[in-house]
């Protein structure tokens, strides 16, 4: 499990009972046992399994179990083109479809950016199989009770603009035919003038096809594995930011606003994120009745790999004192 050899870990790529067939990562402990805790991590746009390179081992190590899909749309797990079949409800069913698969009847779900966002409804969608809930960098927002469009949800929050472009399906063409560089731009650290939500740098991307020597949080080698597994196509990808209507139908008269009460939940954040904002973490507490909220000083958006020890022990710690770190298998 070395995070600089992506081939390290092991890999499964299996046919769920809803008919798609997902890569994912599938790391035991050395003690495995029917008491083994489940951690089920959810990556983001435009992330990876491989986004969570720095936290399987040292999960492992502790005796979880550590599973973590590449989502619908992205490297070798299905790529429908319709932006229908990437509603959050039908990602639940995946994802609960290969917790069936594995045998796992609860897990502690963890998510980044969207992931986190489906994260959220995992725990709406399917309440009885969750032990516990970590959000990251996305904070938990209920159910819309009227359609807002993209638009107008970028005229109230102005970093999100960006999302206005991405639902665009003509935008699709542009970011594959200028990936590294786009990807150059996402995966900015904090602490630099040029952030990735002002949408003001595009035309540096897309119209001269580069950033001026942009920092990274990646390393070259790992850039060229993110090039490797997203220039397999973007329409995927990008169609999470297409389904605010389908998701709208689906949710409205189904689901609460509330997370379950009895939900242990953890969020962590960079105050240096572009994509989140204090109000929308504020606003969150109204609607998570046992909310924890860690916020990372100075972090931006990929706290994975920015604050890769703080964010692993911190989730670590807090797993721990709500007893979910496995007990070691009984000695014979």
């Amino acid at each position: 499990m070395d995070p600089n050899n992506p081939a390290s870990f092991f890999h499964r790529k299996e046919r769920l009972s809803t008919g798609r067939t997902y890569h994912f990562v599938d790391q035991l402990p050395e003690e495995f046992h029917s008491q083994t805790t489940t951690l089920l991590c959810i990556h983001g746009f435009p992330d990876l399994w491989y986004g969570w390179r720095y936290q399987v081992k040292p999960w492992v190590q502790l005796g979880f179990r550590v599973v973590v899909p590449t989502m619908l749309g992205y490297g070798d797990t299905d790529r429908p083109a319709d932006p229908g079949e990437y509603t959050t409800k039908k990602l639940c069913a995946d994802l609960i479809a290969l917790l069936d698969l594995l045998g796992v009847e609860k897990a502690v779900v963890i998510g980044h950016d969207w992931g986190s966002f489906i994260a959220s409804r995992m725990a709406l969608w399917h309440p009885t199989r969750l032990l516990a809930l970590v959000l990251m960098s996305i904070p938990y927002t209920p159910p819309l009770r009227r359609y807002i469009t993209v638009q107008e949800i970028a005229h109230r929050l102005p970093n999100l603009k960006y999302q206005v472009y991405f639902s665009d399906p003509s935008f699709t063409p542009e970011v594959e035919a200028a990936l590294l560089p786009f990807l150059g731009a996402v995966f900015l650290p904090p602490g630099n003038d040029i952030k990735f939500t002002d949408v003001s740098l595009w035309p540096k991307i897309f119209g001269e096809g580069h950033l001026p020597n942009p920092p990274s949080v990646l390393t070259p080698q790992e850039m060229n594995y993110y090039y490797s597994q997203l220039k397999k196509g973007m329409t995927g990808p990008l169609n999470y930011y297409r389904t605010s209507q389908y998701r709208f139908d689906e949710e409205t008269a189904n689901l609460p606003s509330l997370l379950p009460s009895d939900l242990s939940v953890l969020f962590l954040w960079g105050t240096s994120d572009p994509a989140a904002m204090p109000i929308q973490v504020d606003n969150a507490r109204k609607f998570v009745p046992r909310l924890r909220d860690v916020a990372l000083e100075g972090r931006g958006h990929w706290i994975m790999v920015e604050a890769k020890d703080e964010v692993t022990d911190t989730i670590s710690s807090w797993l721990g004192d709500l007893g979910l770190i496995s007990p070691q298998k009984p000695k014979l």
